[in-house]
């Protein structure tokens, strides 16, 4: 016979139940949301597939099974948010995600090509699509932010959240990446929601397109920064504010704090000293030695 709990731990699991039952999405929508990411991946990627499909038409069931669970599982995030008013119903917005599921791909392909050009370390595609974090991260943001345009609530996040959670990468859903986006080495990169990215960008590790501080009222701002067409970026540049914009065919070097906008064909680079000096004979090193 187990113990009777005390007055005070009944009442609050009255609270949590209450909570529960008003919250609750009849789902586990985190590890739903990555297993159906892992799912999509495989179908456009055999890289990512533990399974061989022998027809096409294996193919298009298994596309037809990730449209309805798809559309389950964003059924109840609809139902529960009270800031998203649409007419749509969640299998009219998952047919409407799966349609736009070729363009996806064409991009992906592109990004892939795009890193793998870029890095004499990568020795062909399929290695890049394999075993780069970089093209995971931008594989998830492109399903993520498909949903986030098509108004679907927290689910998009939740991708976000699992690439940013395997990979180091952290990229909003609603950032707007354009065509052949490169992510070099990419662990430490922020994203922030409403940067806008240019065609045929490099981003290297550590690198932060951000906002500066504003206040919750401007949450629909463009709050983030804006990178035109062929710019690289590299190692730990921050880049802040919505009003700046980084003209195209710049580079930004590593170590740059930018808050306002640059022209294009810029170089913009953080000026350091380093003092080079020689060890003492005893091969220590001889500051503050008296």
């Amino acid at each position: 016979m187990s113990k009777a709990a005390p007055p005070s731990l009944r009442a609050f699991a009255a609270t949590l139940k209450e909570r529960r039952d008003a919250a609750s999405f009849g789902l586990q929508v985190k590890q739903s949301a990555q297993r159906w990411a892992d799912d999509v991946l495989s179908a456009l990627f055999p890289h990512f597939c533990a399974k061989t499909y022998q027809s096409a038409g294996e193919l298009e069931s298994e596309l037809v099974r990730m449209e309805s669970e798809l559309g389950r599982m964003i059924g109840p995030l609809l139902t529960s948010s009270s800031s998203v008013a649409e007419a749509a119903s969640p299998q009219e917005k998952a047919h409407a995600f799966f349609e736009t599921l070729p363009v996806i791909h064409a991009a992906l392909l592109l990004d892939a090509e795009a890193i793998n050009a870029g890095d004499p370390a990568a020795e062909s595609l399929d290695e890049v699509i394999l075993a780069y974090p970089g093209f995971m991260a931008i594989a998830i943001h492109r399903l993520a932010h498909e949903l986030y345009r098509l108004r679907v609530p927290i689910f998009p996040r939740l991708l976000g959240e699992y690439a940013h959670q395997v990979t180091g990468i952290d990229i909003h859903p609603g950032a707007t990446i354009g065509a052949s986006f490169a992510i070099d080495h990419g662990t430490g990169i922020v994203v922030g929601e409403s940067t806008i990215i240019g065609n045929n960008v490099k981003v290297y590790q550590g690198v932060t397109l951000g906002a500066l501080s504003v206040t919750k009222s401007m949450a629909r701002s463009k709050r983030h920064p804006t990178i035109e067409d062929n710019v690289v970026i590299y190692a730990q540049a921050v880049i802040l504010g919505g009003d700046t914009v980084v003209g195209h065919d710049s580079v930004i070097g590593g170590n740059v704090w930018l808050t306002h906008s640059v022209p294009p064909h810029s170089l913009v680079q953080h000026e350091a000293d380093v003092t080079v000096r020689p060890k003492d004979v005893n091969g220590t090193d001889a500051v503050g030695a008296v």
